[in-house]
């Protein structure tokens, strides 16, 4: 079964008045049932209805509705549009807002601001959806409500999603000079340290503290020989 053509109903009323076709053949046609069409006939149905020409419309073609007229058992097909619509291009801008959302694109541009200073104005205009004034008013502190405003993560407040936030992070930060490493930046440990076996109770200390260490058992040892052999003096002393 072809596609039903435009307004099926006034259609239906044209070819009733203009045609002899069967009831079947323009209701197979209009995609419409066929009592529907007897009752448009009738004049039960689709009063008022002013019928609009398919041949004129490019819809059909005369010398099938000629050759249908002589043969009810002929079906008509609906002709295909020579005219072929481009496809709407998307609009390019900001994203729409709702307006129930609009009171809080300030909070979240306060919070990309801050936490993502690397973002530009383009990105942020994306992901929430305003104008390049009102952040550079943000950014300034020149905004009419700046005083009150409190940085809101614009994912909580479902300006945007946490997918097209991360897109747009990652985009910005590859421009971006790596971080320089200071003296306090924590590193892994190298692979032949996390894997040793563990040895002697001295094995994870420089050499230099495992000496002091042998240096330290040394000098207590000596401490106590001399202190036994005090001992021992003044036990003699006293037999």
């Amino acid at each position: 079964m072809s596609n039903a053509p435009l307004m099926p109903k006034a259609t239906a009323v044209w070819l009733v008045d203009n045609t002899s076709l069967s009831f079947a053949q323009i209701a197979d046609f209009c995609h419409l049932h066929e009592l529907e069409v007897k009752a448009i006939a009738d004049g039960d149905a689709a009063q008022g209805i002013r019928g609009i020409d398919p041949i004129s419309g490019g819809q059909l073609v005369r010398e099938d509705v000629e050759k249908a007229e002589k043969d009810p058992s002929l079906r008509l097909k609906l002709q295909e549009s020579k005219v072929r619509l481009p496809e709407p291009k998307r609009r390019k801008g900001p994203r729409y807002t709702p307006v129930s959302r609009r009171h809080d694109r300030p909070s979240a541009i306060l919070w990309l601001l801050r936490s993502h200073p690397e973002l530009k104005d383009a990105q942020i205009m994306r992901l929430v959806g305003t104008t390049k004034t009102t952040i550079q008013s943000i950014r300034e502190r020149t905004h009419w409500n700046i005083a009150s405003l409190q940085p809101i993560d614009p994912v909580a407040l479902s300006l945007c999603s946490q997918l097209d936030l991360d897109f747009e992070v990652n985009k910005a930060s590859k421009g971006l000079p790596p971080r320089p490493e200071g003296e306090d930046a924590q590193t892994l440990l190298p692979a032949e340290v996390t894997t040793a076996e563990p040895h002697s109770p001295f094995a994870d200390f420089a050499p230099s503290e495992r000496r002091r260490d042998d240096e330290e058992k040394i000098d207590a040892d000596s401490v106590f020989s001399k202190l036994k052999n005090l001992r021992r003096d003044d036990e003699e002393d006293e037999g």
